[in-house]
């Protein structure tokens, strides 16, 4: 057990021997260690946010946007098919079985002002039906009405960040704005659900669909139908959602004339489907910026090898002296190693610390969200022990190769 121990307690001695060429040794450890876990935790909270706010819509929700237009065999860019319109959805609503409500709604950025302050803001031109599809909660008063929207009325909903800037302290509610030369009435006041969520409505002002396609003129398409961005349909149950996908879609090819065969231009996609491909991606950023930061790890890991060729030169004499006392190449070979891979491994611990903390610093001062999970820690702590070998392993063959007589002269 004497001999099991002895090389980690002669490596502990050499640290604490040479405090400041330890520190050296490890420092870069640190940086990239940390480095790795600050940049990874933010990949995974915004993965997590983003998924978190996707699933409180609920896992019966399908959405449908254009698609892509094709010219001579040439793709065009997603969104570049023909338009949705309103009759779209009022089709699929009235025509498609297993649906509980459909949310067609169109957007665009505006100019609003209200006395003396100003904000350019999304106008999002929605249904009622909207409220139950996105569960929109109102702080005070009430969402629109399908009296609202039959009559067109000139009603707006705003986001909490549009209410701080136009109203500041005030309450928003029975308050007017101006768009163009357009005054609406403030009804209520969104309750926020932070910038990140996938129904936020924060820097948005919602009014009628009705309202909206009435004032812009633009809206309108080539056959004098109502452009809309996108819908959004909820299923009324997830055991039917494939279903439910599968008539929108006979529908909406019947509805856009597209012939057996064709290429769809509108893209159909349900939640289950648009939460795994946005969690590919998320985990995609997050694998990328964590090799970002591990080159801060590869730089430590050279760091790391120049210090121990040094470690090398400065105890060519011990080395000499146990080579004579009968140690073989493999025992000096393993306690060089040894000494690397304790060094890279307190580094590693020291870096988890400082990455933890500066983690939760970053979510705590509310830049963004981040999440730091125990593979992280393990796959960072790993890296840096596996580079302490990897960089360790040269100088401790140096160090084994050495000619005991003539590291006995070294001064």
């Amino acid at each position: 057990m004497k001999s099991l121990f002895e090389p980690l307690r002669t490596a502990w001695v050499s640290v604490v021997t040479h405090k400041l060429r330890s520190f050296l040794t490890i420092l870069g450890v640190v940086i990239g260690v940390a480095a790795v876990i600050i940049l990874m935790s933010v990949g995974k909270g915004t993965s997590s946010r983003i998924l978190s706010s996707l699933t409180s819509l609920g896992t019966n929700m399908i959405f449908m946007t254009p698609g892509t237009s094709s010219s001579s065999g040439v793709r065009g860019a997603f969104g570049s098919g023909t338009p949705l319109t309103y009759e779209d959805a009022e089709a699929i609503s009235n025509e498609v079985p297993n649906i509980n409500a459909v949310a067609p709604y169109a957007n665009s950025n505006t100019q609003v002002i209200a006395g003396s302050s100003n904000m350019n803001t999304q106008l999002v031109g929605v249904t009622p039906s909207n409220q139950q599809v996105y569960n929109v909660e109102m702080t005070s008063g009430d969402f629109i009405t399908q009296a609202d929207y039959n009559r067109m009325s000139k009603v707006a909903l705003i986001g909490s960040e549009v209410a701080t800037t136009l109203f500041g302290e005030d309450d928003p509610v029975g308050q007017k704005v101006r768009m163009g030369n357009t005054v609406f009435n403030i009804t209520g006041l969104i309750k926020s659900k932070g910038t990140t969520s996938a129904s936020s409505n924060d820097r948005n002002m919602i009014i009628p669909l009705s309202t909206q396609q009435a004032l812009f003129s633009r809206n309108r398409s080539t056959t004098g139908q109502h452009n809309v961005n996108s819908i959004t349909i909820q299923a009324s149950s997830k055991e039917l959602i494939e279903t439910v996908k599968e008539d929108i879609t006979i529908l909406m090819e019947t509805r856009h004339k597209i012939e057996a065969g064709g290429t769809d231009d509108f893209k159909v996609t349900t939640s289950d489907e648009l939460i795994s491909t946005i969690n590919a991606s998320t985990q995609s950023l997050t694998l990328l910026l964590g090799a970002i930061a591990g080159i801060s790890l590869l730089v430590g890991g050279i760091g790391v090898m120049n210090i121990m060729l040094v470690s090398v030169m400065e105890r060519r004499r011990e080395i000499g002296v146990r080579k004579a006392l009968g140690a073989r190449e493999s025992d000096i070979w393993g306690q060089f190693l040894i000494d690397s891979a304790l060094l890279t491994f307190a580094g590693g611990l020291i870096g988890v610390a400082i990455g933890w903390g500066g983690s939760n610093m970053v979510s705590y001062m509310g830049w963004m969200t981040t999440v730091v999970t125990s593979d992280i820690v393990i796959l960072a702590v790993a890296v840096s022990v596996g580079i302490g070998l990897f960089f360790g392993f040269y100088p401790a063959w140096q160090a084994s190769r050495l000619d005991p007589i003539r590291a006995l002269r070294a001064e």
